[in-house]
């Protein structure tokens, strides 16, 4: 399976510096994904390369124009058949692991259009983009952080990205809770000691061990997770005893 991102960026040195490091290089080297980055700017028709404008109605801050948005787009995918147009924006539908699930199905290449500025304008979204996501309720400078962490997200899930098919299963939120605690050497560090479950080479025991401080974490820094969660049998029980030890 190959897939196909593209970035539309009036920073282009942005997005390549990040996928030139870590798993997403190594993806892209072994051709398991690709990422083609356009400059908005190579898409205007005056010497001067602008992309924005003034509001119609006043207003604080510069809109970017739709004409170099539908420009790229039209130039690259003329028949726009395959590909899912996603605009990255603060009114968007919140970004999470099973949106990145959804993404990561997807047949057709996705493109993101970075913003900048006060605003896009509003006819991009209306006849342009198929999508628009947000990653969190607050205003960043551009697009390019949010479209970079997309990209991740949702190549983690691709088969063969991480070298460990399990590695993104056992992750936070990949089961609805948060991941359990994680240990290496040295075995004691500063009178800090690995739980003994973890050394005692039972492997039923560390499975239940593990389950538990996955819902103990949970409870404490993401109780709001429990409110969508089906728990199985065995994490009642242990949700019980949980409660019980904290009383």
């Amino acid at each position: 399976m190959h897939k196909r991102f593209s970035i539309i960026t009036i920073f282009p040195e942005m997005v390549n510096a990040y996928m030139g490091c870590s798993i997403l290089k190594r993806a892209i080297e072994r051709q398991l994904i690709s990422v083609a980055v356009h400059n908005l700017r190579d898409y205007s028709v005056d010497k001067h390369h602008t992309v924005d404008d003034y509001s119609y109605g006043g207003g604080p801050g510069m809109v970017m124009k739709p004409d170099t948005f539908f420009r790229v787009i039209e130039a690259q995918w003329p028949k726009k058949d395959n590909i899912r147009v996603i605009m990255l924006s603060p009114r968007g539908r919140v970004f999470s692991q099973s949106v990145a699930r959804e993404l990561a199905d997807e047949s057709k290449e996705l493109v993101f259009l970075c913003g900048r500025y006060e605003a896009i304008d509003e006819r991009v979204s209306e006849h342009l983009a198929d999508d628009e996501i947000s990653i969190g309720d607050y205003v960043l400078t551009g697009g390019e952080l949010p479209a970079l962490v997309i990209i991740d997200a949702v190549s983690r899930l691709l088969p063969d990205v991480l070298g460990d098919s399990q590695s993104a299963e056992a992750e936070s939120f990949s089961h609805g809770l948060l991941d359990y605690p994680h240990y290496t050497r040295p075995e004691q560090f500063r009178e800090m000691s690995v739980p003994k479950v973890l050394l005692s080479g039972n492997h039923e025991a560390i499975r239940k061990w593990r389950i538990k401080q996955s819902l103990k974490a949970t409870i404490q820094k993401r109780p709001d997770l429990l409110e969508s969660y089906s728990l199985s049998v065995e994490e009642k029980l242990l949700l019980e005893q949980i409660k019980e030890e904290a009383s």
